[in-house]
């Protein structure tokens, strides 16, 4: 008979009075992994800046850091039209590098270890040991929940960020204002019988320059999200005769010449609105803030739509107080007033996890955190409350440390 074990999502007794209060691990749950990469425009207008603060950009604080070496796919006018994100992914066994990642494997000896799946999937050492040891007896991937739940949501994220030329609209527009008030000040002078033209001149001036002055930086982002493949056949035939925590002449070769075995499936696309972002709180004597600010907050977008959209992709995260119902989740992930949550008890059946619902949530109005980025250096409203502040529409007693998921289309 299974046995069946029932956590209450990492709950420990603070207190023992009526309304008890209970305490959590900060981040004590497991998270998809992402790598992030940039398709670079090099010689479009902006391209190289683009590129630089790509490099500095932020991680998505609700994902693991899975990055690999390569960060930016530069493309220019020599390089064939039919080139893809998805044809780097392809040509450069990038797969197979994300598996040798998880495994911190050796490129010289093979040797892998599991400190890295330890590290993620919350086990301990006797915990882990004991699991492996249970494959090698069963002969089959008994990995199941580092599996399904660590290394199978490892995704890859190619953002294609093309600029959008919003300086030749400005100048454009400020002209226009130039000439009109220009206008309007000849025959100003007509009626008045008095050579109005050079204020009226100098005031569109002003307004030339206020106009160029609010032209901005405006992107658009097409972001491409693909997941990792790991069933059961790929990972038995890793197991068995790739994984090797010794040196392994036989097995480093196996692993070399089984590339093409580890594959990435295409998930889903999303564009970026291309909406205005408020460059309140940037220094327009340093451009590339600017370009941060702008790059940073579409991608941020996009993420968010492809989680909304795309069941294997959403976002979990854990409820940091129930009184008030709080989590440290904002508009960054897309919320407004309209989002609805459901609250998760976690379970575990023979090594697999699954979660339950027990309640419903959703924001309170005025009470979403706006963690954009650079919010607080522009003074948004709700930049500095940490949290969102929630309201329970149903469902039964919910806890600290719970889960809660957006309920998506």
């Amino acid at each position: 008979m299974k046995r069946t074990f029932i956590i209450f999502i990492y709950l420990v007794l603070a207190t023992i009075t009526y309304g008890q209060e209970r305490t959590i691990k900060e981040e004590d749950y497991c998270r998809n992994s992402i790598y992030s990469i940039l398709i670079n425009h090099s010689e479009q207008h902006y391209g190289p800046n683009i590129a630089d603060v790509f490099l500095d950009m932020p991680l998505p604080d609700k994902f693991n850091d899975h990055d690999l070496s390569v960060k930016i796919i530069q493309l220019d006018r020599r390089t064939p039209k039919k080139e893809k994100g998805e044809d780097f992914l392809r040509r450069n066994n990038v797969a197979s590098h994300l598996v040798a990642r998880w495994f911190n494997r050796d490129p010289k000896t093979g040797v892998c270890n599991m400190d890295l799946i330890r590290k993620r999937g919350l086990y301990n050492a006797s915990e882990l040991d004991k699991i492996i040891a249970q494959q090698t007896i069963r002969k089959n991937a008994i990995l199941e929940d580092a599996g399904e739940e660590l290394i199978h949501n490892t995704f890859v994220i190619v953002n294609d960020i093309r600029y959008v030329d919003k300086e030749k609209a400005g100048q454009i527009t400020g002209m226009v204002f130039y000439y009109l008030i220009a206008t309007l000040g000849a025959v100003a002078s007509g009626y008045s019988g008095t050579d109005m033209t050079n204020d009226f001149a100098a005031l569109g001036s002003s307004v030339q320059d206020i106009m160029n002055s609010l032209k901005g930086f405006k992107v658009k982002v097409n972001t491409h999200l693909y997941r990792l493949v790991w069933n059961e056949e790929v990972a038995y035939k890793f197991y068995t005769e790739m994984y090797t925590p010794v040196p392994d002449t036989k097995k480093k070769d196996a692993f070399i010449r089984n590339r093409h075995l580890f594959k990435l499936e295409y998930v889903g696309s999303q564009m970026s609105s291309g909406s205005e972002v408020s460059f309140l709180g940037v220094n327009f004597d340093t451009p590339d803030q600017m370009i941060k600010k702008a790059c940073t907050r579409a991608i941020d977008e996009n993420i968010a739509n492809l989680a909304r959209n795309f069941e294997p992709f959403k976002i979990k995260v854990q409820l940091s107080n129930t009184s008030p119902i709080q989590a440290p989740i904002g508009m960054k992930e897309g919320i407004t007033e309209n989002t609805k949550f459901e609250v998760l008890e976690k379970s575990v059946v023979d090594n697999k996890t699954t979660y339950r619902r027990v309640a419903v949530i959703k924001p309170e109005k005025g009470m979403i955190w706006d963690n954009r980025f650079m919010a607080v250096e522009e003074g948004a409203v709700g930049s500095t409350l940490n949290y969102t502040t929630f309201t329970q529409i149903s469902g039964g007693q919910i806890y600290p440390g719970m889960l809660i998921r957006e309920i998506g289309k």
